[in-house]
C-alpha cells in the first residue's frame, strides 16, 4: 500500500459508481436492461470521450451499459444518470465507507473537488464486482458496435488485447 488514502482526480473510474447504481437499479427492478434511455441536450453537450449520441435518441439501457464499459462514453454515462444522481452516488459511497471520495458527476470529467482515492477506488469495485458480477460480461468486451454497426465500439482498456485472463474493470487518466 502506497498513498492509499491520497485524494487524485479518478476521471472515468467515476463510472463505476455510475455503473454500481445502475446495475442496482435493475436487481431492485427500478429498470430493466432493455428500457429505452434518452438522450439530453445535457448527455449531448458532454466531452471528453463519446459515441456522439443526438439529442433525443434512445438505445436499451444494455446499449448504454456497453457504451460505458466499453468506449467509457461520458454521454452514455449521463444520459443513464437521472437528475439527482450524483447525490445517489455521494450517498452510496458513504455507504460503502468511502470517506475520501466527493463526486461531481457521473462521468469522471475533471471538475474541481471530483476526488477519490486508492482505498475508496478499491472499495466500490470490490463492491460491483460482488453485488454486480454481470459487469465483467461488459469490460470485457474488445470490439462491438452500436446503431446496427455504424458506431464502432473499442475497449479503452487495451490490457485486454495483450493480457490473457484480464476481465477489465474501467480505465482511467
Amino acid at each position: 500500500e502506497k498513498n492509499a488514502d491520497q485524494q487524485m482526480p479518478i476521471a472515468s473510474i467515476t463510472k463505476v459508481m455510475t455503473l454500481l447504481l445502475t446495475f442496482e437499479a435493475v436487481h431492485d427492478g427500478r429498470i430493466a436492461m432493455d428500457t429505452l434511455v434518452p438522450v439530453s441536450e445535457h448527455a449531448y453537450h458532454m466531452g471528453g470521450s463519446q459515441i456522439w449520441l443526438e439529442p433525443g435518441e434512445q438505445f436499451t439501457l444494455d446499449e448504454m451499459i456497453k457504451a460505458i464499459c466499453v468506449s467509457s462514453a461520458n454521454d452514455a454515462a449521463v444520459a443513464v444518470a437521472e437528475p439527482g444522481f450524483v447525490q445517489m452516488m455521494n450517498a452510496r459511497a458513504a455507504e460503502l465507507g468511502m470517506v475520501n471520495t466527493t463526486f461531481h458527476n457521473a462521468c469522471g470529467l475533471d471538475t474541481e473537488g471530483h476526488l477519490s482515492t486508492a482505498h475508496d477506488v478499491a472499495i466500490m469495485s470490490r463492491e460491483i464486482l460482488n453485488t454486480c458480477p454481470e459487469v465483467l460480461h461488459y469490460t470485457g468486451i474488445w470490439t462491438d458496435t452500436l446503431r446496427g454497426g455504424a458506431t464502432q465500439l473499442v475497449n479503452t482498456n487495451k490490457l485486454l488485447k495483450r493480457y490473457n485472463g484480464i476481465t477489465g474493470l474501467k480505465t482511467g487518466t
